[in-house]
């Protein structure tokens, strides 16, 4: 028998030295930090699950947790609904495509931080044009003051800067579905709304999944643009979990407590996305089993 050769596995040899190099070494610096308290740079002491312990008995963790929650369940069903929306309303083909597709994905190329500038300058009652049409309608609108002001105008931020991000990838996902199940569908006379219902929803299975996956995850990290726009106030009502693990490890130095609670927040996203993956593939077998019996 022939033996294997094995000599392809040295072609993966500088991605596994890459990714060991720039996540796992780093992970494993985050795990020594979890469990020792860091006197001084060259005095450390072993505490065990301590910082664990104290972390997950943070009050002001909990609150930061539930806003975190709270803001990604609002972008999911914000932008996920309004993404599928604008990938029905795109045109298919032409010039106009190309030109819908490039506008589209423009606020995809701005900076995080220079969104938060764009919106910290729009929503301004003074000179921004959002805050200055809102005054003028006579709506008191201070974003910096107002809790659901500030609230509304980071979720607002967001759709618009992410939503082209979940269009583009249903956008992709319709025009993977083969022109005959259209044809079949007019054929059968069937409704606008059937078509999206049996046809274009669960061919888009796969690219929502991308999207919602994608989108929890990204949102659930964000910092820069709240950082930007509010600075997680008024008071702590924008203060989500990466603002507040930045100010235990860089504000207040607590390398211990900031490590553990980084281990954390990382078991929580893991956990969050493995519940919205089985969730996301039982609503698609339930979808392919309701499609199979209308056929039928």
């Amino acid at each position: 028998m022939k033996p294997i050769n094995q000599r392809a596995w040295f072609l993966i040899l500088p991605v596994v030295l890459s990714v060991a190099f720039s996540a796992i070494l780093p992970l494993m610096t985050v795990v020594n930090y979890s469990v020792q308290d860091i006197i001084a740079p060259d005095r450390r002491v072993f505490v065990g699950t301590e910082w664990f312990a104290a972390v997950l008995q943070d009050e002001e963790l909990h609150n930061a947790l539930l806003r975190q929650i709270g803001f990604s369940l609002a972008v999911l069903l914000v932008e996920i609904p309004l993404g599928i929306l604008l990938a029905l309303c795109m045109p298919a083909q032409g010039w106009r495509a190309s030109a819908v597709l490039v506008i589209v994905a423009l606020s995809l190329l701005i900076p995080w931080n220079v969104v938060g500038t764009i919106w910290q300058v729009f929503g301004r009652s003074d000179i921004g044009l959002l805050g200055a049409a809102l005054a003028a309608l006579g709506i008191n609108y201070n974003y910096t003051a107002n809790v659901l002001d500030a609230w509304l105008t980071v979720l607002i931020m967001d759709v618009w800067h992410w939503t082209p991000l979940v269009a583009l990838l249903c956008y992709a996902g319709l025009r993977a579905i083969p022109p005959a199940y259209y044809q079949a569908a007019r054929i059968d006379g069937a409704s606008r709304l059937a078509v999206f219902r049996y046809i274009e929803l669960p061919k888009m299975r796969g690219v929502l999944m991308i999207a919602v996956l994608l989108r929890f995850m990204d949102s659930f990290m964000i910092y820069t643009e709240p950082f930007v726009l509010t600075g997680g106030g008024p008071g702590n009502a924008t203060t989500f979990l990466s603002q507040y693990l930045t100010q235990k490890a860089v504000g207040q130095f607590d390398l211990g407590p900031a490590a553990a609670f980084s281990i954390v927040y990382f078991l929580i996203i893991l956990l969050l996305c493995f519940i919205l993956y089985n969730w996301i593939q039982r609503a698609g077998t339930s979808g392919a089993a309701d499609e199979e019996n209308v056929h039928a």
